[in-house]
């Protein structure tokens, strides 16, 4: 295909980019802003998860010519249709709208969105005919419009703060400074008397400017309640292509506030650190009188210095990373700034550049009888939340603008003595473990090459041996048995040589491993009886080693090599070996459970009760009840259901709406929660530790309801509920609707109490111990991927992985042995775009990082270890046939021979989903084709457990009859296809060996990368991850346009009609009726729980700043409070997740 050439703007644009609210996966956007820019647009990039209103202020506040946006989560109708109406409200009806949500928006909604007045929504048919650079041209083609080219009186609305007219007069003074000349003469002519201060910032690119201004507002808001601020903040031009990237809000969390206005503007010059506007820019703030305005310029190197010339205050913000302390020499700025912050300063070397800085300082200003703890100069992390040396920073500036300009702006602000110091996740002395974990690997792959060489040759002698005595020497414990050889007729004097060579070269052989060949025949042969038995802790198994088929066949469920030959026995055991035995490539338990299939039952619509019914309906007749729960974007952010369009929209859609513990009671009513045979998944992750706590709580009231039950305590118990909502004046919470089939009720005779509320404590405190110790299933909680993927993070990251580290060790002490703690995922990394050995290679990393944050915090590898398991997508690439085996040699390895962890520890437990990339919106039957191949490689490589997404994925929330359908893909492979009978098909196989070696030497050598990169969390400060995955996204997304890489019925194979998306017969969404019972659950939880609420939530705050165990207090709050809440509560002592680009 010709590559298609950008547009050339006529005017000046600007266009703001986000991902709509409770949206993640931000690559998409992310690569379409790179295109915008690159044609020439200046673009306000404000990330995922952005609310209307906070797209529509930014938008406002920047004068923007339209807005772009993805919204792929639902809700995308009352979204956009809000953003309409709001813009029109605030009397910008004028900026354009332009989206796009892949097949999720339907073809007759994105007719209805264009009726309403959205200017374009983009479709997959778009993008297959358009290519990208052909949508984008025909965005920025249509948003090429003149701002500020007329004034209409807005300078009469500046006093008002109007932001409308602040930010059209910067336009003017921008686009057109003739029409804007009046203007500003008058402007100049008021503030010739003006006092507003103006600090300054400067410094050089990446010292974190933005995060340290984002702090400073917050810092700033929260200490002067009355006072508005007002922010200006320069970004360079690109020469090439006019585009600029003006990134500064995407990093600021606190400038969201009635109190404060932001513009950011582009140097539109290659060479200078601000724009020539400025001057102008900061008039029209000081016209509108705000109370302290901030200038912060674009990145720059060591001299520039023209910021002197616009601000009263000034402060240089630099890093530790400045080279040799002569730099510090060439630093113009160091002669000039009123304060100096040393950013960063938890990168390596940071005392030793604040000590060379303040005494260039003091040399620079002749401040020589100076103490140094005087000096200006002071060390910050602004990515950390309430940071000590910010809180200093911040009082310093206040004081100095104060002693500088006379402002009325005296800071109350208490700061302590303390000195920024890095909160560690992982022990700087440790960053090197993934690469001492790649040594460890290679080490003993190296030992076995050199072991299966000596057992060769010990083969080849003890083959001559044969050959010369005519006797088969048997082998023992030990060695040869020498006694019958003695006896033979043959050249002694030559037996004698070879039994001593045989000895020699034997001295050479690890003892375990001449314990692996004599064992063999014996194994061999435990295979080949009728029955196999095992023990699983402590509990004896015994399995049919074959099956019978039609024809009478026996199959054997493990099929053993045939090899004679020692070396090649020994390599095998070594690197394969039979499913659950060292190193678990064919798997972890020795057969597949009968009478469990790895099927899962996945569920998430609607409210509580239409989400309970789906479960029921596709679980009815199972022995296992396997529940995999997808929650709606509301409550993946941590959100309570509400009435706010943008959030209204989205409750119920795309996945189930959960805010209190009454709806967790619903949702999994009717399935005994301590059964052995029922586990569930929940797909969640920022407010995990929320939902842990809804869940654990619903399974500990089903069983105290069990015993109130075997206890005939029913009538009493039920008078006490009653009393106590009579007291409330409250109605009490009910299931809504009919039980489906298959639902006793179990869960539902405790809704809006707790058991500690009707039975006495210690009864209550027994069933607790008991049901945790019982439970099974996981949580997702993996937050690393969330941030390498731009999914849900909403706290900061040092506080999530605090908060799943709490849970971890809330687990060890209260016994709960058969719940994952954390699932560590790769699906949403290959979801973002990643290849499969990237996949791979990142998931472990962040595995293995865990293992090193849970030893940091004392815990021990055998107690945490058997609570972690894995999450792979398993697309149609060659690697995915050997994703699971790698994943789990290269787990067990390092966990046995680097971390000495037991054998529980060193299983490496997998759920797999297939691939919902590789779910198109067009020719969507084709789908499931993919999927059971995709199903196929999981099955065949023993995953431990297996989610067959739906055909129609691609477009709606699945509908029963397609997860009927997905489900009945593995049912047939498992329980019709004959080769499945057999559980280790691939073992053997040349082209699986080579994949497995080839991909698990790909993995460790990424391993060595990131390593070089300071570790994971090294390696995600630099955006190495993220730009990865989005690089490699990108490939794909270009070699599917080109057709380079075949699609059928995408993009080759089309049907006479061209292929175009279908949409399904039936689309999931919530109904209204849903919605608004949600909102009423919980108005009346919070009417119900006041009072408790405030107290609980000061208990969990507590906890977070005394650094005791937040889950433990989780546990209460989670029993009276809503999930909104607590995220509000966690947000002001644990810091809000900061975007990045």
């Amino acid at each position: 295909m010709e590559p298609v050439t950008p547009y050339i703007p006529k005017n000046k644009i600007r266009i703001v980019t986000a991902a709509s609210l409770f949206d993640g996966h931000d690559a998409a956007i992310n690569i379409m802003r790179r295109i915008i820019q690159s044609t020439g647009v200046e673009v306000i990039h404000l990330g995922h998860d952005r609310s209307v209103e906070e797209v529509v202020n930014t938008a406002i506040q920047e004068d923007a010519n339209a807005i772009a946006m993805t919204s792929y989560q639902g809700g995308h109708n009352e979204y956009f249709k809000y953003m309409y109406d709001l813009l029109k409200e605030k009397g910008a009806g004028h900026i354009k709208i332009f989206g796009g949500g892949g097949g999720v928006i339907l073809p007759t909604e994105i007719s209805e969105l264009h009726e309403y007045g959205i200017t374009r929504i983009y479709s997959p048919d778009d993008g297959r005919e358009l290519g990208l650079q052909g949508m984008i041209n025909d965005l920025v083609q249509r948003a090429d419009y003149p701002i500020g080219e007329t004034l209409n009186g807005e300078i009469n609305h500046l006093a008002e703060k109007n932001p409308t007219a602040i930010a059209r007069v910067i336009s003017a003074a921008e686009n057109f400074p003739e029409v804007a000349k009046p203007a500003l003469d008058a402007i100049h002519k008021q503030n010739e008397t003006s006092t507003i201060p103006v600090l300054g910032i400067t410094g050089t690119g990446g010292a974190g400017k933005s995060s340290l201004v984002d702090e400073l507002v917050r810092r700033f808001l929260i200490d002067f309640p009355e006072k508005t601020i007002g922010l200006i903040s320069v970004d360079p031009s690109k020469r090439k292509t006019g585009g600029a990237l003006l990134g500064d809000r995407i990093r600021m969390n606190a400038i969201n506030n009635p109190r404060v206005y932001m513009r950011s503007l582009a140097t539109r010059q290659s060479n200078l650190a601000l724009s020539k506007y400025v001057a102008e820019a900061i008039q029209v703030l000081k016209a509108a009188k705000y109370d302290l305005i901030i200038l912060e310029t674009s990145g720059i190197g060591q001299s520039d210095t023209e910021i002197l010339d616009h601000s009263d205050a000034s402060l240089y913000v630099m890093t530790p990373e400045f080279g040799a302390a002569t730099q510090l020499e060439k630093i113009d700025m160091l002669d000039f700034a009123d304060l100096v912050a040393i950013n960063k300063f938890d990168k390596r070397g940071s005392l030793d550049a604040l000590r060379d800085v303040k005494k260039q300082y003091q040399r620079n200003h002749n401040l020589w009888d100076a103490k140094p703890d005087d000096l200006p100069v002071f060390g910050t992390i602004a990515s950390q939340f309430n940071d000590p040396g910010m809180n200093t920073l911040y009082k310093k500036i206040m004081d100095k603008i104060v002693e500088k300009t006379g402002a009325e702006l005296n800071s109350d602000f208490t700061i302590t003595r303390e000195m920024s110091e890095k909160i560690f996740v992982i022990p700087p002395h440790r960053t090197r473990y993934l690469s001492e974990i790649a040594e460890n690997n290679r080490s003993y792959d190296q030992t076995v090459v050199t072991q299966q060489d000596v057992a060769q040759k010990l083969y080849g002698i003890y083959k001559t041996i044969e050959s010369v005595t005519g006797i088969k020497a048997p082998l023992t414990k030990f060695g040869l048995d020498t006694e019958l050889l003695a006896n033979t007729q043959a050249n002694s004097d030559f037996v004698k040589l070879l039994i001593g060579e045989f000895d020699r070269v034997k001295m050479n052989l690890d003892p375990y491993n001449w314990e692996v060949i004599f064992t063999w025949d014996e194994k061999v042969n435990k295979y080949k009886n009728p029955v196999y038995t095992f023990k699983v802790r402590d509990k004896e198994i015994k399995i049919q080693t074959h099956s019978e088929s039609l024809s009478h066949s026996h199959i054997p469920k493990i099929a053993l090599p045939k090899y004679q030959a020692w070396g090649d026995v020994l390599r095998w055991c070594l690197q394969e070996n039979v499913p659950g035995e060292f190193p678990y490539t064919s798997g972890l338990y020795p057969f597949k459970r009968e009478g469990e299939d790895p099927t899962r039952m996945f569920a998430g619509e609607g409210g509580p009760e239409r989400t309970n019914r789906r479960f029921h309906y596709v679980s009815l007749g199972m022995p296992a009840k396997r529940l995999s729960t997808a929650f709606d974007s509301v409550t993946l952010y941590g959100n309570d259901p509400g009435h706010r369009p943008d959030i209204y929209g989205k409750i119920g859609n795309a996945g189930v709406s959960i805010c209190c513990l009454d709806d967790a009671k619903k949702l999994y009513s009717g399935f005994n929660l301590a059964h052995a045979m029922t586990s569930v998944s929940m797909t969640i992750n920022g407010p995990a530790p929320m939902l842990l706590g809804f869940f654990m709580n619903a399974a500990i009231d089903q069983q105290c309801e069990l015993y109130i039950k075997e206890n005939g305590l029913e009538n009493e118990v039920n008078s006490k509920i009653e009393a106590i909502y009579k007291a409330k004046g409250t109605t009490r919470p009910a299931y809504n609707g009919e039980l489906p089939q298959g639902n006793d009720g179990l869960g539902l005779m405790l809704l809006g109490v707790t058991g500690d509320q009707v039975l006495p404590l210690d009864v209550y405190n027994q069933i607790k111990t008991s049901t945790l110790s019982q439970v099974r299933g996981t949580v997702q909680a993996d937050i690393l991927k969330e941030d390498q993927a731009q999914n849900t993070c909403i706290f900061s990251t040092e506080f999530a992985l605090r908060l799943m580290g709490d849970v971890q060790e809330y687990f060890i002490t209260k016994n709960v042995r058969n719940f994952y703690s954390v699932s560590i995922s790769g699906y949403h990394i290959a979801e973002a775009g990643a290849n499969p050995i990237t996949q791979l290679a990142f998931t472990l990393a962040n595995g293995f990082t865990y293992v090193e944050y849970y030893l940091s915090r004392g815990m021990n590898i055998n107690d945490f270890g058997p609570n972690l398991s894995f999450f792979f997508s398993n697309g149609i690439d060659p690697e995915y046939a050997v994703i699971g085996r790698v994943a789990r040699r290269i787990w067990a390895k390092a966990l046995k021979n680097k971390y000495n962890a037991n054998e529980r520890a060193q299983m490496l437990k997998y759920h797999i989903q297939t691939s919902g990339r590789s779910l198109h919106a067009q020719e969507i039957d084709f789908n499931d084709i993919r999927t059971t191949l995709q199903a196929l490689y999981a099955i065949y490589d023993n995953c431990n457990s297996l989610h067959t997404n739906a055909y129609d994925e691609a477009i709606t929330t699945p509908t029963e009859e397609s997860v009927r359908r997905a489900m009945a893909i593995q049912l047939i492979i498992n329980k019709e296809l004959g080769l499945a009978k057999n559980e280790n098909p691939i073992q053997g196989s040349f082209i699986i060996e080579e994949l497995t070696d080839l991909v698990e030497e790909a993995v460790l050598a990424e391993f060595d990368r990131i390593t070089e990169r300071g570790g994971v969390l090294g390696a995600m400060e630099t955006m190495y991850q993220r730009s990865k995955i989005q690089e490699e996204s990108l490939y794909y997304e270009t070699l599917k346009h080109t057709g380079e890489f075949p699609i059928i019925g995408v993009n080759t194979f089309l049907s006479s009609k061209g292929s175009p998306t279908v949409v399904p017969a039936e689309v999931i969404r919530a109904t209204e009726e849903e919605k608004l019972f949600q909102i009423q659950t919980l108005e009346n939880l919070h009417k119900a729980y006041a009072e408790k609420v405030t107290e609980q939530l000061a208990l969990v705050q507590e906890a977070a700043v005394q650094n005791k165990n937040i889950f433990e207090n989780l546990m209460e709050a989670t029993k009276y409070c809503s999930l909104g809440q607590i995220t509000a509560a966690l947000f002001e002592v644990g810091g809000q997740y900061r975007r990045n680009m």
